[in-house]
């Protein structure tokens, strides 16, 4: 497993402990019915979604807005370590094609706490303007929420072991 070294200066983090078990938020994650039901701020909703769970598969998804506008955003996996370690890019497409406009690569790492799970998110950017912009279309107000639809979601029953 790589190891992830955070720079303030590139990097967002957003760290939970969150009430609901490792292997029901690994299921939300990659899962797409399940990932289309919280994964942006309503009320957006996730119009498509397609997850190739391995490394230079395939992790898009479109965003839509309330009025209707839709936002495709397309990438692939980097890194999969089943219950622990999801590690996405925009910057690469599937099959490890380079994309004409990199954003930024995700990271999410879950442990286990308690009954519950450490969830951690990371964004790393390649410039510090570019952390700026994500940091103020709102990452840790949007990417809170929906770590608390997802939470809500898999509390609600929606999935099971």
């Amino acid at each position: 497993m790589s190891v992830i070294k955070i720079n303030p200066k590139l990097d967002l983090v957003l760290e939970r402990e969150i009430d609901v078990p490792v292997e029901l938020v690994w299921i939300a994650w990659t899962t797409p019915r399940h990932l289309k039901e919280w994964f942006v701020p309503k009320p957006w909703t996730i119009s498509r979604c397609e997850i190739d769970l391995r490394p230079g598969g395939a992790f898009n998804t479109t965003m839509r807005s309330p009025e209707g506008e839709e936002f495709p955003n397309d990438g692939c996996f980097l890194e999969i370590v089943e219950h622990r370690r999801l590690v996405f890019t925009d910057a690469l497409l599937p099959g490890f094609r380079p994309s004409e406009k990199p954003f930024f690569t995700g990271a999410l790492l879950l442990e286990p706490h308690g009954q519950g799970t450490k969830y951690t998110a990371i964004a790393l950017h390649g410039t510090e303007e570019v952390r700026k912009n994500h940091e103020g279309m709102g990452f840790h107000d949007g990417w809170g929420t929906v770590a608390g639809q997802m939470v809500d979601y898999i509390k609600g029953g929606k999935i099971s072991h």
